[in-house]
């Protein structure tokens, strides 16, 4: 009967678990390989960017899929282990066809018709309606620090909205300036830590909009947005007015990933394997 040696704590010859002798290890790097050796810092904006790409996209924006499918290491190729937050910035505009949305992105090293990303703020003066996203730096956003983000946009008479994609806590002073801004701004976050303290507990929660789309989850139902057309004909159908149809706040998670506004109507479709498909409508409110 053949004996096994000390190091084969496993009884297969040669592996010896997550020790350092008997061949394990450097010779049977299977665990090593999912270990990701890049910085934090990057694998958060590349699941953000992902995010946001995909937001664009579900909002009628066409994303080529090579951006969207973009692996983390060859995002860091092309972005590096500690991003420059300008190279990420995006800009997406809306072609007069409703039914056909163009997408334009920005880098300073590459240009294409339907995407192009744009590091210096310039050219989106030419497109139609355009979106801007502008990812911001993990200080506080205070007053100051708006004011600058803000300031740097030009052109803004052009652009249709924007996107502030932020990794710390926006303040009361700063969350004015953004709502009293001359055009649409929205605020997602990346995420941070927010510590809460009563007398006798204290409390820390993670707070992140865009590290996973939760759309992309299994029990989330189908959102179709309406136009004034088909919005009109639903209440025409149904005799009904505004305030009769379901509400879904402004505010709501789904809304604001649609960029939804007060008034407009989604028609939400539930699958189930009991129930079947069950067809809703939802008002913003």
């Amino acid at each position: 009967m053949a004996s096994s040696s000390p190091n084969n704590i496993n009884g297969v010859g040669g592996v010896t678990g997550f020790g350092s002798g008997g061949g394990g290890g450097e010779n049977h790097p299977c665990i090593t390989r999912f270990v990701d050796r890049g910085s934090l810092e990057s694998h958060r904006l590349y699941l953000a960017r992902r995010t946001v790409l995909e937001m664009l996209r579900d909002r009628g924006y066409i994303v080529p899929d090579s951006e969207i499918d973009r692996s983390l290491s060859d995002f860091r190729s092309a972005f590096g282990d500690n991003p420059n937050l300008e190279r990420l910035r995006i800009c997406a505009s809306l072609r007069s066809n409703p039914s056909k949305k163009g997408v334009y992105e920005c880098v300073g090293f590459s240009y294409r018709k339907d995407f192009a990303l744009f590091i210096d703020g310039k050219g989106y003066n030419e497109l139609d309606s355009p979106i801007l996203v502008i990812f911001c730096g993990t200080a506080e956003i205070r007053k100051a620090v708006i004011i600058g983000i803000l300031s740097q946009i030009v052109n803004k008479e052009s652009l249709h909205r924007v996107i502030l994609v932020l990794q710390s806590k926006m303040n009361f002073h700063a969350r004015k300036i953004v709502d009293e801004y001359s055009i649409k701004v929205e605020t997602f976050q990346v995420s941070y830590f927010v510590l809460n303290q009563t007398s006798q507990f204290q409390f820390c929660y993670k707070v992140t909009d865009l590290l996973v789309n939760f759309t992309k989850h299994v029990l989330e139902p189908k959102h179709e947005i309406l136009t004034a057309v088909e919005k009109q004909k639903l209440l025409k159908r149904y005799n009904v007015e505004d305030k009769q149809i379901p509400r879904m706040p402004q505010n709501d998670a789904t809304a604001r990933y649609y960029g939804l506004e007060k008034g407009q109507v989604v028609k939400v479709t539930y699958d189930g394997e009991l129930t079947g498909s069950i067809v809703t409508y939802r008002c913003v409110m």
